[in-house]
């Protein structure tokens, strides 16, 4: 890992706004139901307590800095999922879209199962930039007082199930059940907790409660789903498909349903606010890799997408998703640049509903300068990505 000198100050004001809801601790690593994770609550909470509330005025500018010149980036280290929610990764990386734009910055990349690792890799320099989904992001933000990470675009909207056995009918029928989510505390676990405690059930962080939720990962969930052992699970495309028709599930909740328009951002695009200090013209290029990859899913065939998504399946996971489940995956997903920044009062809030998370305020988490260089557009960080 190379040592980086102190970043300048921004040239000018990021796209900022005010929200104040709950703040969540770093969330522990992906836990199945054969193991417990009442040790990693204690840590949890514990962490929460000593997490300060970032305050800053609309459009304040971050504190001066030492003075340091900039330069592209010898090399970009990117980490993304091996998700259908993060096909502009996929796409943009295994199409050579991303590294064309790049030029003579290499481009090196890693595999991340779920959220909390990517941001713990991003945070020791492992990585420089993520794609991601919104709430471990937040959580970084927060835990840094605003020093570690800069949200600058979005990559996609919707794609979020809570998928259940047939014979559950409604959220009454959950009673005694016993769910899934990716891990503690990211974005479908929050999610999950949030809604049921809108329907009068309760649950806690270490799997008690009306309902308990046990955070697995997706590929272990799918098949506990299949042998019975599971309930249910509130999991991103392609999981959320393949727990339909490749396991019998049936849609309780899609997410989408829960959110004005339709619209809640399942994955963002996020970088180390060193790295962009240090290297503004490489996220410059890092964002024109990710713009023409979304407007290339947003363009191509059915077909094509379905193609070019399997084959970066094959390369990073070693496996093609069936037809139908790519299929049904892009008919849930909008991609799009917009991080959807009018959404973040509320996953903020859910984490708070949720019962594991605290006020802080995320002031300043949005950077949106270069994305509008790059789109000629002026996408805002407040409102549905409006003024």
């Amino acid at each position: 890992m190379s040592k980086t000198p102190e970043p300048t100050p921004p040239a000018s004001n990021p796209g900022t706004t005010r929200i104040v809801a709950g703040e969540s601790t770093k969330p522990k690593r992906r836990r199945t139901l054969e193991i417990g994770i009442a040790a990693g609550v204690v840590l949890l909470i514990g962490a929460g307590a000593a997490v300060a509330s970032v305050v800053a005025k609309n459009n304040e500018t971050q504190p001066a800095v030492a003075a340091a010149s900039t330069s592209p980036a010898t090399e970009l280290k990117l980490g993304y999922f091996g998700n259908v929610t993060h096909a502009p990764a996929l796409v943009g990386i295994s199409k050579g879209i991303i590294a064309n734009k790049l030029g003579s910055t290499k481009l090196t990349t890693q595999v991340f199962n779920a959220g909390p690792a990517a941001i713990e890799a991003l945070n020791a320099g492992a990585i420089d930039a993520t794609y991601i989904g919104p709430n471990p992001a937040i959580n970084s933000f927060v835990q840094s007082k605003g020093a570690s990470i800069s949200i600058i675009a979005g990559a996609a909207s919707g794609g979020a199930q809570l998928v259940v056995k047939p014979g559950i009918n409604s959220a009454a029928d959950l009673k005694g059940k016993t769910l899934a989510t990716p891990q503690l505390g990211g974005t479908q676990d929050v999610a999950l907790r949030a809604w049921l405690a809108k329907q009068g059930l309760k649950t806690n962080p270490n799997g008690g409660g009306d309902v308990a939720i046990n955070p697995t990962e997706n590929a272990q969930t799918l098949k506990l789903f299949q042998d019975g052992k599971l309930d249910g699970a509130w999991l991103p495309e392609p999981w959320a498909s393949r727990l339909v028709l490749q396991a019998g599930g049936k849609v309780l909740v899609d997410e989408k349903d829960l959110w004005e328009k339709g619209q809640f951002p399942t994955t963002i695009l996020i970088v180390s606010k060193k790295f962009a200090a240090e290297h503004p013209e490489t996220v410059t290029a890092l964002l024109q890799g990710h713009e023409a990859s979304v407007k290339w899913l947003n363009t191509a065939s059915a077909g094509d997408k379905a193609t070019a998504i399997n084959a970066a399946l094959k390369a990073t996971a070693g496996s093609t998703l069936p037809a139908d489940v790519i299929d049904r995956s892009l008919k849930n997903i909008t991609f799009t640049v917009d991080p959807l920044a009018g959404t973040y009062k509320k996953l903020l809030q859910d984490g708070v509903d949720a019962g594991i998370t605290k006020p802080a305020d995320i002031n300043g988490i949005f950077d949106l300068r270069a994305l509008n260089s790059v789109t000629g557009q002026k996408t805002s960080a407040s409102g549905l990505g409006q003024d």
